[in-house]
């Protein structure tokens, strides 16, 4: 087992499994932590009530100590043109509850300027309760790449602002491996590893669809996983976020997350000897 690099259960992978389960079941497969979702990424989400439910947030804090499994992250927020901090006061609030030391961003504002502006303001907000924004570049938001991220990143003149890496956003934006090698260290969160067929789909629902119900385990797709990995630090966490319909209805949350962590874990070690 590659011992080197600590590995997470993301949400979308068993999504809509509750957080209580969600952890049960990180421990039951040998995961090290898990990744939650208190904001929708999209009209429609089913997610759990962890802002609204403090007895819920009390239980999914005390599981996660009883089990031993690291809260790694919490899922989304969106910074569209009326973006204002104040509006996620509640979402800070709650990852600092839960000592979850990173959250994910996306970037929809279309102005990149006063994107960087609003996320620089979210990252002093979430400083100060010991938080790291972790900005996501895909190819359908305003972040499509990831030297816009760093751009971003590094223009906000921000301390605790970082890099979410998914391998699937790599394969289908214009990235190459050079730009992930020019990633400070201190700036990447995790790396978010699955496959995908090669072929890329030409319209943003075919993207979007790929990205939540159609990714592969590492080694059955098109991505060069290998070189991907060698671009970033052995030391980088990964977060297992390999969302399959069919996979999860066959398989049932249990099976494909464990099946997931075992070709995880199998293509990790193909790193480790070559």
């Amino acid at each position: 087992m590659d011992m080197t690099r600590q590995i997470f259960l993301s949400w979308l992978t068993t999504a809509p499994l509750p957080p209580r389960s969600m952890i049960g079941l990180a421990k039951e497969c040998g995961y090290a932590g898990v990744s939650l979702r208190a904001l929708p990424a999209a009209a429609g989400d089913s997610i759990p009530q962890l802002l609204q439910d403090r007895a819920l947030r009390q239980s999914v804090k005390y599981r996660a100590l009883a089990d031993e499994i690291i809260l790694a992250d919490m899922e989304i927020i969106r910074i569209n043109e009326g973006f204002a901090v104040q509006s996620v006061e509640p979402f800070l609030d709650l990852c600092a509850e839960l000592s979850v030391s990173t959250f994910l961003v996306a970037g929809d504002d279309p102005d990149l300027s006063r994107l960087t502006a609003s996320f620089n303001a979210l990252c002093e907000a979430s400083r100060a309760k010991g938080i790291c924004p972790a900005l996501e570049f895909m190819p359908w938001t305003s972040v499509k790449d990831v030297k816009t991220a760093l751009s971003i990143i590094e223009n906000s003149g921000s301390e605790n602002g970082k890099i979410i890496v998914d391998a699937l956003h790599v394969a289908r934006s214009s990235t190459t491996l050079d730009d992930l090698r020019a990633i400070p260290r201190e700036r990447l969160a995790c790396f978010q590893i699955c496959d995908a067929l090669a072929a890329i789909p030409q319209t943003q629902e075919g993207l979007i669809y790929t990205a939540r119900q159609a990714r592969l385990l590492p080694g059955q797709g098109g991505i060069d996983l290998h070189a991907i990995l060698e671009a970033l630090p052995p030391d980088i966490p990964v977060s297992v976020e390999i969302p399959n319909k069919e996979g999860h209805d066959a398989q049932g949350a249990a099976g494909w997350a464990k099946n997931a962590l075992i070709a995880t874990i199998s293509f990790l070690n193909e790193e480790l000897v070559k």
